[in-house]
């Protein structure tokens, strides 16, 4: 038999993965306040003496700022989008966890998620929770891996 290739993964740092992982469901909740529910922009009519330019070289600022909001707009649509995927990926009762101590109306502590979910406290803390921001963390794809001393 031939030699077996062994596939080491590298280790992960948990305590700044997990950092990541509370600011990207921080970010989450702060753009689901700022996206507006009509994305469109709104086209007034405008008028000006200036001839239109084929070149696009003249910008007003009423326009650089128009083009900076909408851009600003759509990376936060972008990103609402991405972490839902990245929610929807885990298991029915990863996501569960995830929405009622972080995505419901009302935050809830730990203690009264895994009460809820009928699990022990030490289950949740050790194994359940990690493996949820783990999971978030790569698909989100915002992991830290330790550095390898030399």
């Amino acid at each position: 038999m031939g030699k077996q290739v062994l596939f080491k993964l590298p280790e992960i740092d948990r305590k700044q993965t997990q950092q990541n992982v509370e600011n990207a469901i921080e970010t989450y909740r702060m753009y689901l306040m700022t996206v507006p529910e009509e994305r469109l922009p709104k086209v007034t009519a405008s008028y000006s003496l200036i001839p239109p330019s084929n070149t696009n070289g003249f910008h007003s600022t009423t326009e650089d700022i128009a083009i900076h909001q909408v851009d600003q707009e759509r990376e936060c649509v972008e990103y609402v989008e991405r972490f839902r995927k990245a929610v929807n990926r885990l298991s029915p009762k990863e996501r569960e966890a995830v929405i009622m101590r972080y995505l419901g109306d009302e935050e809830l502590y730990d203690y009264e998620v895994y009460n809820a979910m009928g699990m022990s406290e030490s289950y949740y803390h050790q194994k359940f929770k990690p493996r949820i921001f783990y999971k978030l963390a790569l698909a989100l794809k915002i992991e830290v891996y330790k550095k390898k001393e030399v």
